[in-house]
């Protein structure tokens, strides 16, 4: 389970799509972009093995927070 997600605009020009995240997984720190058309970036490291499941979740909440 993801704990404390964050995002923000990727660009100062909010009206331009893409946004940072970061959480935390397994007490580890994750960080990425959310592009508009749904990929994902990671930057801080591909979360081995888990990446599909942290793919949806991301998803998921992006849609609730942005989309909605």
């Amino acid at each position: 389970m993801l704990t404390h997600f964050q995002f923000k605009p990727l660009y100062e020009n909010k009206q331009l799509p893409g946004w940072t995240f970061s959480f935390y997984f397994k007490k580890q720190k994750i960080t990425g972009i959310y592009h508009p058309d749904g990929k994902i970036e990671w930057t801080s490291g591909d979360p081995a093995g888990q990446e599909e499941v942290l793919k949806s979740q991301i998803h998921e909440l992006m849609l609730f927070h942005v989309y909605e």
